[in-house]
């Protein structure tokens, strides 16, 4: 599994860092970390990661097929 993140869309909001820390989080400026940006998400974070996804309230996040 894979998401796609839109940088550019993102707030900071930083829902999905709560339901995923392991794989989200913010920096200090509140700017938008991707812990597996171009992999796969491994097997142990993806149900946490598609939670994630759908918190979003700006949609900045999407499971690739």
């Amino acid at each position: 599994m894979q998401i796609s993140v839109d940088y550019a869309r993102c707030e900071g909001h930083g829902l999905c860092a709560d339901q995923a820390p392991d794989v989200f989080g913010l920096d200090d400026d509140a700017e938008l970390i991707y812990r597996f940006d171009g992999a796969e998400v491994p097997d142990e974070h993806r149900s946490a990661a598609r939670a994630a996804v759908t918190v979003c309230p700006v949609a900045a996040l999407r499971v690739l097929p």
